[in-house]
């Protein structure tokens, strides 16, 4: 078999080795398209014919464009599986007040990229006296903080304060400068009463910043380093989903693959998290259709409507997508990659739809307002509180954010070509090789290739000062 067929209404396969000049992981047309009809994948629109497309023709970018133009009238109807439940633990550390973590990590976030170097210089220092069970101490460094005003001075406030709660952090060290728009004390006033894991100084108020610093860290590491791994009920898991560097492969190995993991994460009562927010478009209607009631459904349409307005109000289309690399790896318009993105979320209810920056509440799948940036949305995944991101990939990448970020391969050649990266082959389509890797990850047996790696990036929509 050298081409996948999808679904029977298809006007397109799937060239697996490649066919004459068209390349692996890219469509040929199975079916005549005149110009201006519709070329279907998955069974749904993924564009328009630019031109005649005869049977046994390379179809991309040369000759279909996206649909994605104009109003889209939206109609609710429900459509998702429901799943037995059923029970099963892992190995977490248990926090109060919280949800058990998979890793026992120290943070240390500055409010202000100014004392960037100051977080930088205390982690560094504090790897020699690491001990016990403790996995790691990290500066999660970033540019913003000042200069900054309205929402991007909120989102930058929320997801500091967001990030500080996640699970995976026994303990937390905040450090502001003293004199940036994002104020150290309002930063904290996000922080529920019950977070006594965080502590914080500003360093125009100390005479040595470092030394008041490692004093701070030398008693979080004494706390931390003999806490010990707990079975713990899989309602506490929360992982996150993500695509980066999509190819043709996507939604045809890795994505759906994962959508599994996800069904049986939810059956046995955890969560899940679906962002990229425009890269939903073209199969949003995939999701709504998934929403658990009318009010779910209702506050996706505005999340979508919102994120759309908020695209052509400032003069860009909504479908100024796919990438360069995308479109290399064999994905032609936004609706195709979307198409593929959605097969994350698996097949049940869509519960619950989250802010930017707002924690998980309900148990099973939700969406969380957010970008495609990789570094963007896997930081607002992990500040919603998922404690592993699960990271697909058709062309490949070196980051991780500050939670386990598992990289996921969509082919052979990938997974062999940049083995330092990838964590698994989804080519496989080894459902339970996978959710095994998932399960060995989050019981400390398993480390992620790209986890001594740690970024966060913030959404920013407005002016710099």
């Amino acid at each position: 078999m050298n081409k996948i067929v999808i679904s029977d209404k298809d006007s397109v396969a799937v060239t697996l080795t490649g066919e004459g000049s068209i390349p692996a992981g890219h469509k040929i047309a199975i079916k005549d398209v005149k110009k201006g009809e519709k070329v279907i994948k998955y069974g749904e629109v993924i564009g328009i014919a630019k031109e005649d497309i005869k049977v046994g023709d390379w179809v991309h970018v040369h000759n279909v464009k996206s649909s994605l133009d104009g109003e889209v009238e939206y109609s609710y109807d429900f459509q998702a599986k429901s799943y037995e439940k059923g029970k099963a633990t892992f190995k977490g550390f248990k926090r109060n007040n919280r949800r058990a973590g998979i890793r026992n990590e120290i943070y240390i976030i500055p409010t202000v990229g100014c004392v960037n170097d100051v977080c930088i210089r205390l982690a560094k220092e504090c790897q020699s006296l690491i001990g016990g069970s403790i996995d790691g101490v990290f500066a999660l460094t970033h540019q913003f903080g000042c200069s900054q005003l309205g929402e991007d001075n909120e989102n930058i406030k929320n997801l500091i304060a967001s990030t500080s709660l996640n699970p995976n952090a026994t303990f937390v060290l905040i450090v502001g400068l003293g004199c940036e728009n994002n104020r150290l004390q309002d930063v904290v006033d996000c922080l529920p009463k019950w977070a006594d894991h965080v502590k914080y100084f500003n360093c125009q108020d100390v005479e040595d910043e470092h030394a008041f610093g490692i004093q701070i860290l030398k008693d979080f590491i004494n706390k931390a380093k003999d806490l010990t791994r707990e079975d713990v009920d899989f309602s506490e898991l929360c992982i996150g989903l993500k695509c980066g560097g999509s190819d043709g492969y996507s939604g045809l190995t890795a994505n759906p693959l994962v959508g599994r993991v996800t069904d049986k994460v939810v059956s046995f009562g955890g969560s899940a998290i679906l962002t990229e927010v425009p890269e939903m478009f073209g199969a949003e209607h995939l999701l709504m259709n998934k929403c658990k009631n009318e009010d779910v459904y209702n506050r996706y349409v505005k999340m979508i409507k919102d994120f759309k307005n908020f695209y052509t109000s400032q003069g860009f289309p909504v479908y100024e997508n796919p990438s360069p690399g995308n479109k290399e790896g064999g994905i032609t318009t936004l609706e195709e990659k979307s198409l593929g993105c959605v097969q994350k979320a698996g097949s049940t209810q869509i519960v619950d739809v989250l802010a930017y920056g707002e924690q998980v509440k309900e148990k099973g799948v939700s969406v969380l307002n957010g970008p495609g940036n990789d570094l963007i949305a896997a930081t607002a995944l992990g500040a919603s509180g998922c404690q592993i991101v699960l990271f697909t990939t058709g062309r490949g990448t070196p980051f991780s954010t500050f939670v386990p970020t598992l990289k996921i391969a969509t082919n052979d050649k990938l997974s062999t070509f940049k083995a330092n990266w990838i964590d698994f082959n989804a080519f496989s389509m080894d459902e339970d090789g996978l959710f095994n890797v998932v399960l060995k990850t989050i019981n400390g047996e398993y480390k992620c290739k790209s986890e001594d790696v740690r970024e966060i990036a913030f959404y920013k929509t407005g002016v710099t000062l």
